[in-house]
């Protein structure tokens, strides 16, 4: 690891000010994700902000009925605080499917959402990787392509997004408030924060340096019934191959639906969709444009039988 210097921030304000003013300082929280990289030197940040003292650790109701998350409430407390478990159940069982319980401790909404790629090649230096080193080459194109996207992807990165709350909070129609380093604030969609490769996989989102993340809005809650269900290669602690939040209405007609594993960011199949179209037609539609390589087109016809077992639970669930 390069050598960093510390500061703790007093106030958010000042906080984005430091980082906006040095092109080499981030900001630092639960560091889950951050510290890994820093010690294989892929990520080389010379500052150091702590954000952790600055009251974003608050789960607070909205005037309309939501919730609002701060930045850095902690993924432990947030699957456990019982108006998510029992307002956005698919946000729990999303966040408990994740990681480990030491990690989820420490991690924090925020850092859940700026997750960086578990693509192998973004991990070795000594691979092409665009995502790490913009113009170098995708290595993962003509190589191990297994657990990476088959949807959204470019020439130039097929690596998917790793987060499994993110996918849950897309199903959510969750909002991402952001403060801008040049000040004002701002509240984004899902599909606003995040960035599609193209020709700039090193680019993830649309914050700029110094931007900082506050917190995630939910809107107020929607009836019916709430699923998780995450296939991957072993029972705990690993990422996954295909994922899907549902949130099915209480007759089982109509759910809104967010997919992980496939794309570089939680994806859908565009606006809600009728449960009784079928998994096939809905998976058809979350597919449309798919390039999957040789090793993962597998994740095709994975998402459709997910979907269709997700599908089955909420029928009968709601007593269909």
């Amino acid at each position: 690891m390069k050598s960093f210097t510390y500061e703790r921030a007093e106030t958010l304000e000042q906080a984005a000010g430091i980082v906006a003013a040095n092109a080499e300082a981030k900001f630092i929280a639960g560091g889950t994700n951050l510290l890994d990289l820093m010690k294989l030197e892929i990520e080389t940040p010379r500052h150091l902000v702590d954000i952790n003292h600055l009251g974003l650790d608050r789960i607070e109701e909205t005037e309309d009925g939501g919730l609002k998350i701060g930045a850095l409430v902690r993924n432990t407390d947030l699957a456990a605080d019982v108006r998510v478990r029992r307002d956005y159940a698919v946000l729990t069982r999303a966040l408990v499917a994740g990681a480990s319980g030491q990690l989820r401790n420490k991690a924090t909404t925020a850092g859940n959402l700026l997750q960086r790629s578990r693509c192998p090649y973004f991990y070795d230096p000594s691979k092409p990787c665009n995502k790490r080193d913009p113009g170098s080459g995708c290595s993962a194109l003509e190589g191990h392509s297994r657990t990476l996207a088959v949807v959204g992807t470019s020439d130039h990165c097929i690596s998917q997004h790793p987060s499994d709350m993110a996918v849950a909070l897309r199903a959510l129609d969750a909002r991402v408030n952001v403060m801008s380093a040049r000040g004002g604030e701002k509240s984004l969609t899902l599909d606003e924060f995040y960035r599609l490769p193209g020709e700039t996989p090193h680019i993830e989102t649309v914050l700029q340096h110094g931007d900082l993340i506050t917190g995630v809005t939910l809107p107020k809650p929607v009836k019916g019934v709430h699923f998780y269900r995450k296939v991957r290669d072993r029972a705990s602690y690993a990422f996954a191959l295909v994922s899907v939040a549902a949130v099915v209405d209480e007759d089982g007609r109509e759910g809104r639906y967010a997919f992980g594993g496939i794309a570089p960011r939680p994806w859908t199949a565009g606006g809600e969709a009728r449960a009784e179209g079928g998994a096939s037609v809905i998976a058809a539609r979350a597919l449309d444009g798919a390039r999957p390589t040789g090793e993962n087109v597998f994740k095709l016809p994975l998402l459709e039988r997910t979907l269709k077992a997700v599908l089955k639970d909420a029928a009968q669930t709601s007593g269909k």
